[in-house]
Formats: C-alpha cells, structure tokens, sequence
C-alpha cells in the first residue's frame, strides 16, 4: 500500500498532461472540442470524458480533476470537490433531500443551510442526540456530526452516533474537517459520507476556498459531479492550482499542527492555576477521558482548542497581547491564529477564544500564549 506522503506528491501523475513538473495555472473556462470524440452530449453514457478532454471549467477542469485524484487517495473513497466547504455541504442535502436532520454544536454555516432548507422543504431538523435519533430518525435521514467540533475543538462518539442512525436507516454525515487523515479516519466509525472545508488544512495557508465530499459509491459520486454542474459550485482553477502545491506538504503541516497544538494544551492545562482571575475552562479532545478520543484520534488530536475566559474585556483585550497568534477568524493555516468567536458566531458563549495552532516553533506559540495570560492576570490584581 503506497504511504501517506508518495500519494500526496504522486496521486495525480496520472492525470499529467504536459511535461511540467508543476502542473500550471489555468485560466481558460473553455477549452476547443477534440475532433476525434465528437460525441452529442445525449450519447454520452457518463461524464468522465471530461476528466481528460475538459469542455467547460464549470463542469470539470484539469486541476479540479487532479484535486479530486489526489484528495480521493488520502481520503480513501470517491472524492467529488467544490467550491467551498459549504457548497459541499449544500451539494449533500440537494443529494440526499432528508426529510430529518439531527444536528448539534457545529459550525454555524451548517446551520444556517439546515435553517433554509427548513424554510423553503420543511426539513425537520432534531437535536444531535442518540436517543433522539432512536425515537424520530427514519430511512434517508440524516445524521450529521462534527468531530473534533467546532469551536471547542473537542470529541464525540462516532460510532455510537453511526450505530443510531444505521438502525433506523439513516445515514451518518461526518464533517471530519477539524482532523483529516492521518489524524482520525472516520471510515473506521461508520461513516457513510465525510464532509471536508478544504479552505482549512488541506489548502492551509489561508489563501484559498474550497469543501469536498468523500463518499464509497462511484454511482453517488457521478451524480454529485452531474449535480454539481447544475449548482454551479465546482472549484476555480486558480483555487484548484492552490490548492494541488498545498496537498503536496499536508501531511508534514498536520503533523507538526497537532503536535504544537497538544503541547501548547498540556501546559495550559498543567498551569491553568496560575491564571485564576483569567482562564475559566479549556477545551480539546486531548483532555477527555473517553476511551473512544483516542480510538477515533490515532493519528493525533486537532490543531484547534478553545478557551473561556472570565469576561468579555478580557476576551477583547487578549488577542491584541500576543505576537505570533493573528487575530482572525477561519483556521488551518500555517500561521497560528486566536479569534474571539463573537465576532463570528452568533449562537457561541460571549467569553470563548478559538485557537488555530501553526507551524511555529511550540516552544515560542506557548511563551507568547502564557505571556498574554500573565498580563491580563496582573492587570486584574492592579
């Protein structure tokens, strides 16, 4: 079985079309007709031509196609990308047209899709609970769950939730953003489609957008693609281009994101006392105890961890202490990030710092971290 990083840099040689080592930019959205396959779209059995003898960039172009080859590799299914992880989730409730979904703490995009296709389908949407899903759930439902979640960064059971839905005939949504392999492989806990924003750490330089859905039917892949002409959401080509450089070092950013990340917890965790007046709660997966965190993380814990401080001054003040965490909302990126969610998310505790941890060395992400805390600890004691 070929590793993690060969499929990185190799999974698309096959889609090669030029001598470039670097496959280029392009900017055409149209491209001409090959004289040999004159063939009326009518009389086309399916669509894969195109992944060879592009027609439209709307439909498929060659770096969206070499994406889809290499994001299909590592994430070990059929990979169809668009152009945002919204558009990818939006693509799955226009597939699948549950008539139930069972949602909970996740990100709030997600919601607001759910709330319109509630208003517009009256889709009933349920809260993310196991007895819950038992009680209401039916065939062709939907289950959707983050894990790690966002903001909080934090665990929850996949296959306790997969086994719910399964026994109604539901289907279990995962959005694993938040720990792509080889952080956490959702197909080990019943997942039956995986929902990704590339836009984090996939492309991870906070340069581009994209989302992908990763399913095991070739038959639901071929019609998300079809459908996905239609909506109008496939990549761009230079998002496609941004996004292929960024997939070749994926696995030596995530790697060192997680590892700066889950020191950078230990010690806040271990000197959270020294903070009484400014640190309330810390939230990250490698706090839990559950036996299924570590099941489910084999690879390593998320990037991404929260904190709650004691008030909204406080949360105001924080950010503008640091010097190598940005103020600013998304995560994934090489460079850390802190955002007091707020700012963002509506539904979110007023007083909760989202952290987007780097590639920074952690021993300066941690020295910067608790200098921040020191002040804000003695400016309330002054």
């Amino acid at each position: 079985m070929v590793s993690l990083p060969t499929e990185l840099v190799h999974a698309d040689d096959k889609d090669n079309r030029v001598t470039d080592i670097v496959s280029p930019i392009n900017v055409a959205t149209t491209f001409r007709y090959d004289n040999d396959d004159l063939i009326p779209w009518s009389e086309r059995e399916d669509y894969s031509f195109m992944e060879k003898k592009p027609i439209y960039s709307r439909l498929a172009h060659p770096n969206s196609t070499r994406v889809e080859s290499i994001l299909s590799k590592i994430l070990d299914g059929e990979a169809v990308v668009y152009s945002s992880g919204l558009a990818a989730y939006f693509a799955m409730l226009t597939h699948y047209n549950p008539k139930r979904l069972f949602i909970g703490q996740s990100y709030h995009g997600c919601h607001s899709i759910a709330n319109i296709y509630t208003r517009n389908w009256k889709l009933e949407q349920h809260r993310l609970d196991v007895n819950e899903i038992l009680q209401h759930a039916d065939k062709g439902d939907i289950v959707h769950i983050e894990s790690p979640v966002n903001p909080y960064g934090t665990s929850f059971d996949i296959q306790a939730f997969a086994d719910a839905a399964h026994t109604k005939g539901a289907l279990l949504v995962i959005d694993s953003t938040f720990a792509p392999p080889p952080l956490q492989y959702a197909w080990d806990f019943g997942a039956d489609v995986i929902v990704h924003s590339a836009t984090k750490y996939l492309g991870g330089h906070s340069d581009l957008l994209a989302g992908a859905l990763v399913v095991k039917d070739k038959e639901v892949a071929a019609q998300l693609r079809t459908d996905r002409i239609y909506l109008g959401t496939n990549i761009a080509n230079l998002e496609a281009f941004l996004l292929l450089r960024s997939l070749r070092t994926f696995e030596m950013r995530i790697k060192t994101q997680s590892e700066n990340a889950t020191k950078l917890v230990s010690y806040l965790s271990e000197h959270k006392a020294e903070f009484p007046d400014v640190i309330d709660k810390i939230f990250h997966s490698s706090l839990q105890t559950e036996s299924f965190v570590k099941r489910q993380l084999k690879g390593g814990y998320g990037p991404v961890f929260s904190i709650t401080l004691k008030t909204k001054e406080q949360c105001k003040k924080f950010p503008q202490l640091l010097e190598y965490f940005q103020h600013a909302t998304s995560l994934g990126g090489v460079e850390s990030l802190v955002e007091w969610r707020a700012l963002t998310d509506p539904n979110i505790e007023q007083t909760l710092i989202r952290v987007s941890v780097g590639v920074e060395s952690a021993e300066d992400l941690i020295n910067d971290f608790t200098s921040g805390l020191k002040k804000l600890q003695d400016e309330h004691k002054n």
